[in-house]
């Protein structure tokens, strides 16, 4: 039997059960096209993973959402799913570029009231409509200015810039060398300009029931065709179909595709024709988004805190989520998965140590992100040049296959937000585009 014999045919063929590619194939699904999502992995929820480690249900990627960000908003309700609070920290501990203090969140919070807001400070003059980046009037003249470089510019004191470049150094959960000053804009301008509801929004409200009940809940609502364990190496476009092909040796065929890959696994696909050269470049250079995420248990059920280290540290900031049976479960977050081995419950006790005092941690967990082959990144976040050079690129249809996903997104990049809102996007310009038909 030939492979076109074996071939399976759709309307339009997913690529990716994460977010964008879930949302896509439950629009098409409801407009009536006969859609097939090929997943590499054995689960849905690509970049967000809820998994039961450590005693616990706990998020090793993405986790909070918010109501500042429409389109995961809308999904929330849309299906009857509420907030779960991360707790209110009653204890801070920071390093002031020589030293640790210990004081109160408040304290905290105003060290990087400042200096954030100086930064931020043409956040709404650069992206007057955040949801739409590319229409910017200023875009040519900041896209290739570095984070970094502002940052040495303020007018700030040792300590206000020491906080600061790690605060963003978390966000961007990489090394800010290379960081786009652009991508911050972004995230503060999508929050009118408060820096402060931007923090709140990154990780202040859960889903509840985790990332998993919301993607269950999408995944529910459509009759799309779901296929597990099927890696995509080819995408053709030279017939009149387009010819997907599988590691396992099973081949789809359809009108369009919607590919929702992190943009720097496209090298692992070959295709015909070959990518634009910005889309390749573009993949080639990657993101920013190369750190860890890590969760460890402490011993004892300690108040609510935060700590905030240097950004050069293993682990730079620690949040505790949950205090349960004698333990306490904090998040650590760093900027380089390879500078700490997430089961390396003694690695994470001597960064700990350097902050706050006289705590046990007992054992610790992660998925590293960078080297798993389906992801090869944490959350996207962009270099300099990126929406000048590579955005409008990853945007426009590549023939009949269009990406979607967190990288590409006009709103909330490196969000869930995002990549629903890119999920969105494709379905209805494939629904729209003449040349799309049924089988």
């Amino acid at each position: 039997m030939s492979r076109t014999d074996m071939r399976s045919e759709y309307d339009v063929i997913v690529i990716g059960a994460g977010f964008a590619g879930l949302t896509a194939a439950r629009e098409l699904a409801h407009a009536g096209r006969r859609v097939a999502v090929l997943e590499a992995r054995d689960r849905i929820g690509g970049r967000t993973w809820l998994d039961n480690r450590l005693g616990l249900d706990l998020e090793l990627g993405g986790t909070w959402v918010h109501w500042t960000q429409p389109f995961v908003w809308a999904e929330l309700r849309r299906y009857g799913i509420g907030l779960a609070p991360s707790p209110e920290p009653r204890n801070a501990y920071w390093w002031d570029g020589a030293r640790a203090v210990a004081g109160s969140p408040d304290e905290l919070l105003e060290l990087l009231n400042r200096p954030n807001e100086l930064l931020s400070a043409r956040a709404r003059e650069v992206f007057p409509q955040p949801f739409a980046p590319l229409d910017s009037a200023l875009l040519a003249d900041f896209d290739r200015v570095s984070l970094l470089d502002e940052i040495d510019l303020l007018p700030i004191t040792a300590e206000e810039r020491s906080l600061l470049t790690s605060f963003w150094t978390l966000n961007f959960n990489g090394v800010i060398d290379d960081a786009a000053f652009t991508q911050a804009l972004r995230w503060v301008a999508i929050t009118n300009g408060d820096w402060k509801v931007n923090f709140e929004a990154c990780a202040t409200y859960k889903i509840a029931g985790g990332t998993r009940a919301l993607v269950d809940a999408i995944r529910d609502d459509t009759d799309a065709d779901f296929f597990f364990g099927t890696d995509v190496r080819v995408v053709d476009q030279s017939g009149d179909r387009v010819i997907v092909a599988t590691a396992n040796g099973r081949d789809f065929a359809a009108s369009d595709v919607v590919l929702t890959a992190p943009l720097q696994t496209l090298s692992r696909i070959a295709f015909t024709p070959e990518l634009p050269t910005p889309v390749a470049q573009a993949a080639e250079r990657g993101q920013l988004g190369l750190g860890t995420k890590v969760w460890f248990t402490i011993e004892g059920e300690h108040p609510a805190f935060v700590a905030m280290g240097a950004a050069d540290w293993p682990l730079n900031f620690f949040q505790s989520e949950y205090v349960k049976d004698g333990r306490t479960f904090v998040i650590g977050f760093g900027r380089d998965a390879h500078a700490i081995d997430a089961p390396d419950s003694a690695a994470v006790q001597s960064i700990l140590n350097r902050l706050v005092p006289d705590l046990t941690v007992l054992e610790s967990v992660g998925h590293n992100w960078v080297d798993d082959e389906y992801a090869q990144e944490t959350w996207p976040m962009h270099r300099t040049g990126y929406l000048t050079e590579s955005l409008p690129a990853l945007q426009r249809p590549l023939g009949r296959v269009r990406l979607a996903g967190s990288d590409i997104a006009d709103g909330w990049g490196g969000f869930i937000d995002g990549a629903i809102d890119s999920g969105m996007k494709a379905a209805r310009a494939i629904l729209t585009t003449p040349h799309s038909v049924t089988v």
